[in-house]
């Protein structure tokens, strides 16, 4: 019994051993995450479940199947922090109320003003400064950028430790995903380029306002406009119900829109055209 005792003991020790060397892993991952969520998000709440998720990967890692300790934990680590993330607002209530009255300020705005209001002028009609618009305008484009990036699975059983999702969710998942790529490749010029390097390629705002040669601020409002075309693209093709109407819809406003409707329709269309083409031409 005592062997048994002193086998336990070491295997133990080993297995502390594994855990206190990986701990740097959650550090990068919880660091990396915190660089693209909104500030109010808890480091302590990430780091936490980054922790729990290497205790349980320390437990089932078989070494056996040739892949590193810290490279297996790291994909569970950064599936807990994902799957914590999901369960926490994106964006402060205060964030969300103030850009809901930011959007109605806007609104009103353009009703009166006959164009879309400059970002000085919301800021004076709210009593705000262009910088804290700008800066709950990013808050708010961040959390709805990370919403659509919490959906992408890169590996189901390792993002979502229990039930997986059913294969009706995930035929609906391509699809929203597929709609998203071509309704960003669809945006106009401008505003497509905003978003590629702010979310994709990750530059700084000021990057992108001195290559386009404008201002910060309208860089921020070009992203916030970029953003609700994408989305109404979305519920246009995929959730009708949630569409909503525009101000003027015999503007010419409303026309670019329809336009840029039909044409994220149109090259989703040819999408699905091209590889049913491919099998023709391979079975013939």
């Amino acid at each position: 019994m005592r062997e048994n005792a002193e086998t336990t003991a070491a295997a133990q020790e080993a297995l502390d051993a594994l855990i206190t060397s990986s701990i740097p892993v959650v550090t990068h991952i919880v660091r990396e995450t915190m660089g693209r969520v909104p500030s109010h998000v808890s480091r302590d709440d990430l780091t936490s479940a980054g922790l729990a998720a290497l205790v349980q990967a320390s437990k089932s890692f078989d070494a056996s199947r040739g892949v590193p300790f810290a490279r297996y934990a790291a994909t569970r680590v950064r599936g807990a922090v994902l799957d914590e993330l999901r369960g926490i607002d994106w964006a402060s209530r205060s964030v969300r109320r103030r850009a809901r009255d930011l959007d109605a300020t806007r609104s009103q705005l353009a009703v009166i003003l006959g164009r879309s209001p400059s970002q000085q002028e919301v800021a004076d009609a709210v009593g705000m400064t262009r910088a804290e618009i700008a800066q709950n305008d990013e808050d708010i484009a961040r959390a709805q950028v990370l919403s659509l990036q919490g959906a992408q699975d890169a590996s189901l059983d390792d993002v979502l430790p229990s039930a997986g999702p059913t294969p009706e969710q995930l035929i609906e998942h391509r699809e929203r995903l597929a709609y998203l790529v071509e309704a960003v490749a669809e945006l106009p010029e401008r505003l497509r380029i905003v978003v590629s390097d702010y979310f994709l390629e990750e530059r700084p705002m000021a990057e992108i306002a001195a290559e386009l040669g404008v201002t910060e601020s309208r860089v921020s409002q070009m992203r916030a406009e970029a953003l609700v075309l994408l989305r109404d693209a979305l519920n246009h093709e995929l959730d009708p119900s949630l569409l909503q109407a525009h101000e003027r819809p015999n503007g010419s406003a409303s026309r670019r829109r329809e336009a840029y409707f039909a044409a994220v329709a149109s090259r989703h269309a040819a999408s699905i055209r091209r590889p049913s083409m491919r099998a023709l031409d391979e079975t013939a």
